[in-house]
């Protein structure tokens, strides 16, 4: 993990890009960099998942319950596949672009009832901007950008998954 913390003025987080990183202005936050494994449809299950798996030991993971059409944008994103016409993240990606913002991270912050929270972190023109949204749009967004945009998971929320 890493001591530094990292500094307003930057435009990504301190670390590694396999490691741990710091929230911006939170330096007692910590999140762990994961990979989107996989989108599972089961035909026994109505809920597809999103899995997404620790980038370093102790390679631990998250299984994200999706409705079926944020699954398939996801599974698209994550397949750099193109739709005819604009989904809403490539729409969405070509306004931040065209704004000159960029996605610099997708965080998963919060883990309650069953339910996964995430933000979108921004570098805009006028500096850097947090939103909230949901899990499934945060990662689509960051898998659409050009060069995709780290997944981060708080290290509380991976502690408590596995509770």
């Amino acid at each position: 993990m890493s001591d530094e913390s990292p500094k307003a003025e930057e435009s990504t987080p301190k670390g590694t890009s396999e490691g741990s990183f710091e929230a911006p202005g939170s330096p007692e936050v910590a999140f762990r960099v994961m990979h989107l494994d996989s989108v599972l449809f089961d035909l026994t299950d109505p809920s597809p998942t999103a899995h997404l798996l620790e980038a370093e030991s102790p390679f631990r993971y998250l299984v994200i319950p999706l409705a079926l059409s944020d699954a398939i944008a996801l599974q698209h994103a994550h397949g750099a596949i193109e739709s005819r016409r604009p989904s809403t993240h490539e729409l969405m990606t070509t306004i931040l672009t065209r704004m000159h913002a960029e996605v610099i991270a997708a965080r998963i912050v919060r883990y309650d009832g069953g339910v996964f929270y995430a933000e979108l972190d921004l570098m805009t023109p006028q500096g850097q901007e947090v939103i909230d949204c949901r899990t499934s749009d945060a990662l689509s967004m960051a898998l659409r950008q050009r060069v995709p945009a780290p997944i981060l998971c708080s290290e509380d929320v991976l502690e408590s998954y596995f509770v």
